[in-house]
């Protein structure tokens, strides 16, 4: 373990010269860490039931959280073991400049993709949507007319000045500790209305019995069940925010003991609203789930359920954006300027990354209608790569001498999963797209 005075510093320090800050405690690392997490997954979990069946999919998202709990911990262990404190750094030492090189590209590739996904569907929420022709009116649509203040344009503009702009400022992690808390509370509202509504329908016979199992009727169902996968994958993917979080933290121990608590956490958030999603809309349930909720509910009590799920859920996205953007804003200066000083230490390089992430993100949330099928394939993959190739190759490599029978073998089994899934996934996303296409 390194005693550098580095390990224990935040990844963008305060430039104060006052006394080092209050190292964040465990129930701050798990709201971050949970915060982390849910985000999109919320939207995508439910239809990875409809592909795989209630019982496999339960199974599937338990498996992963416990493999994801296995590669943070050796990030952790194998980054304390050298002498730096990022993703990039613990890479660099084990494959040199081209390991970190791969991190910075997967973890720009991600968390890009994430925000702009995130102001589209915050745009969707906020002022509809037109997909194909078809009307889905915004709550702002729906509660006032509408008007030119509430067109998806200037309701993103006035999101993104006045709400997001705020957060992203902040320059330490920890800074976002009550935000992640809030946004962990929507998350839960959005779990509770949905649990209720399901309820609800249970009750007056309205609700469909869920597939325990796939139904696998032909080579392409099979196929189908590896598509998702990656998804469930992407839900739990937080590692570019792993070490901003853990290396604020006083001891290692906080972080695992935190990481393992989000993990239970989001593990129960995930299965509950991705099966009272399915009671809800059975097969009829869409990649976003919001896309469902938007739906006539034919009662006063259903539409404002649908709008507070609709408003919890982008009110969520939008707390979980700075998190994100943290990390993204970090890659782009440690990539763009690796021998710059402290990113926190130069206002302007630091103001003019913010402003440049925040401009194209808006932007391309405007002009792009539909980035699933780039999210899809180049989001998940890198997500694949972030929480199980690259954990598992660090340890394979094990520059440091460290790895013990155990870490190789697990290491081996992530590299494997996540190869394997992916490939088949992208193959059988391929293959539908040219079978469409020729229909």
């Amino acid at each position: 373990m390194s005693p550098a005075a580095g390990v224990k510093a935040p990844l963008l320090p305060g430039s104060s010269k006052s006394a080092p800050a209050k190292p964040p405690s465990v129930s701050g690392a798990v709201f971050n860490v949970s915060t982390s997490i849910i985000g999109a997954g919320i939207m995508s979990i439910p239809a990875t039931l409809k592909v795989l069946g209630v019982v496999p999919a339960f199974v599937m998202i338990v498996l992963i959280a416990w493999l994801v709990d296995i590669s943070v911990e050796f990030l952790m262990r194998y980054t304390r073991a050298g002498d730096t404190t990022t993703y990039a750094g613990v890479m660099r030492e084990s494959f040199g400049r081209v390991g970190s090189i791969l991190v910075q590209i997967c973890v720009m590739i991600t968390n890009l993709g994430c925000l702009i996904i995130f102001l589209i569907i915050i745009g969707d929420v906020l002022s509809g949507n037109q997909p194909e022709g078809s009307v889905h009116l915004g709550v702002l649509q729906q509660w006032f007319g509408i008007h030119w203040w509430n067109t998806r344009a200037f309701a993103l503009l006035f999101t993104l000045i006045f709400v997001l702009l705020p957060l992203v400022v902040f320059k330490r992690v920890e800074s976002l500790r009550y935000s992640s808390a809030i946004s962990v509370f929507l998350a839960v509202v959005f779990v509770g209305i949905s649990s209720v509504m399901a309820i609800m329908a249970l009750l007056e016979g309205k609700t469909n019995s869920p597939r325990m199992v796939p139904e696998l009727d032909n080579k392409a169902a099979v196929f189908d069940l590896f598509t998702a996968v990656p998804v469930i994958v992407t839900a739990f993917t937080f590692h570019f925010n792993v070490h901003p979080i853990g290396f604020e933290m006083d001891k290692p121990s906080d972080m695992i003991s935190a990481v393992r608590i989000s993990m239970v956490l989001c593990a129960a958030i995930y299965f509950a609203i991705g099966l009272f999603g399915y009671l809800l809309f059975g097969d009829s349930i869409m990649a976003d789930i919001l896309v469902n909720f938007d739906q006539n509910s034919g009662s006063t009590i259903g539409s404002v359920l649908n709008d507070i799920v609709r408003l919890s859920y982008a009110l969520h996205l939008m707390l979980v954006f700075p998190l994100l953007n943290f990390s993204l804003r970090a890659n782009m200066d440690e990539f763009l300027f690796p021998n710059k000083t402290l990113l926190a230490k130069d206002n302007t390089r630091f103001w003019s990354l913010t402003l440049v992430i925040l401009a194209f993100c808006y932007l391309a949330a405007i002009a792009i209608p539909n980035i699933w099928y780039f999210f899809q394939f180049m989001g998940s993959t890198s997500a694949v790569s972030l929480a199980f190739i690259f954990p598992g190759a660090i340890a394979l490599r094990d520059a440091w001498g460290i790895s013990t029978a155990r870490d190789r073998i697990l290491a081996a089994v992530m590299i494997v999963l996540a190869v394997v899934t992916s490939t088949i996934a992208i193959s059988s996303n391929i293959y539908s797209l040219i079978t469409e296409n020729q229909s």
